[in-house]
């Protein structure tokens, strides 16, 4: 019955993703169908432990964060855990060999939500490194199903994606981040003197990220290939819309892409996809 176990633990991770966003939930639907539970399964652990830091004001979040850093090294190691999410996750990490390494600077970043409100340069990379680089990399040892010298090739490339979705995250969540959190992200920004040149400066580091990460989703297995490239869709749309608008607007207001949008970007990726298909098969 342990594969009952497994599997319904990993329908759980499955829940949290399609409850928690419907935008990456649209694009692991668009994965090949082997990589679903495997991608639920990541996103359901990183989702639980950003938000113990971000959610969970009333408990003691730094004893909470400790307890699920030991819990998922435990379950890792153990290969078995009770909490469904550590369960599925640990499935995925000792079947595709993440690496140990990308759990460790993922927890790191967490940790660094506790106490970190204005970030210099270095602790900037290291937050974007872990909450975010390492997210893409955990995602690419998937994809790539043990071919490791794909995985190298790629690497730089999923960390440039994963960069870019967390830094357009920061525009969109910048007034929740300071008023709530009381966080500013991006290195020598003051938020109540946030302006049209510091807004233009992020969004050349985050085109720039786009750019390098656009060639690596070419290059994807092809099962992996069209979600990725949907989740790429989404960010650019939503942050297409954040350059159009004023620095002052971003300030006041959290910038979305209308699910009818993102209902649309799926059916318009999906008939590019199939119309290249179509015409590599003639050819």
């Amino acid at each position: 019955m342990l594969e009952l176990f497994n599997q319904t633990t990993l329908q759980c991770s499955k829940i949290i993703t399609e409850h928690y966003s419907t935008s990456f939930t649209l694009g692991i639907r668009t994965l090949d169908r082997k990589f679903h539970l495997p991608i639920y399964a990541i996103y359901g652990f990183v989702r639980y432990a950003d938000e113990i830091v971000d959610t969970f004001h009333d408990f003691d979040k730094k004893s909470l964060l400790e307890r699920f850093r030991a819990d998922t090294f435990r379950a890792i190691e153990e290969k078995i855990c009770l909490n469904p999410v550590l369960h599925s996750f640990q499935l995925v990490v000792n079947q595709y060999g993440i690496d140990h390494e990308l759990i460790e600077a993922f927890l790191h970043s967490m940790e660094m939500d506790l106490y970190e409100q204005t970030y210099t340069n270095d602790c900037y990379e290291e937050y974007i490194y872990g909450s975010a680089e390492v997210v893409g990399l955990m995602c690419l040892r998937v994809f790539c199903e043990g071919n490791t010298a794909q995985y190298d090739h790629l690497r730089e490339g999923a960390r440039r994606l994963g960069s870019a979705f967390q830094k357009v995250n920061f525009l969109r969540d910048l007034k929740s981040d300071f008023q709530d959190r009381g966080r500013v992200y991006f290195p020598g920004v003051d938020f109540k003197a946030f302006d049209p040149t510091s807004k233009k400066a992020i969004e050349q580091d985050i085109q720039e990220d786009f750019d390098a990460a656009y060639q690596a989703i070419l290059q994807l297995p092809k099962g992996a290939r069209q979600g990725v490239y949907l989740a790429y869709v989404y960010y650019r749309t939503l942050f297409d819309k954040i350059k159009r608008l004023p620095a002052a607007r971003i300030q006041h207001e959290r910038i979305r892409v209308p699910d009818s949008r993102k209902l649309a970007l799926l059916a318009q990726t999906y008939v590019k996809f199939r119309m290249n298909a179509l015409l590599a098969s003639f050819w």
